[in-house]
């Protein structure tokens, strides 16, 4: 069984967070958290939405 993370370690390699760069240690790992969000790496939970449906359904405009 792994470690848990510690509370100050990178969220991506689990060394610990430099100041400069938090939450990360370094700026290659920030680059790499970025890159898996612009990639579909990374989703936040919630209902999917097909192509083409409308938000605006749930009554809420934006």
């Amino acid at each position: 069984m792994s470690e848990p993370r510690r509370r100050n370690a990178c969220p991506v390699c689990g060394k610990p967070v430099a100041e400069a760069a938090k939450p990360f240690c370094s700026q290659g790992c920030k680059d790499r958290d970025l890159l898996q969000w612009l990639s579909d790496g990374h989703r936040i939970p919630g209902p999917s939405v097909e192509e083409g449906e409308d938000m605006r359904e749930d009554g809420l405009d934006s």
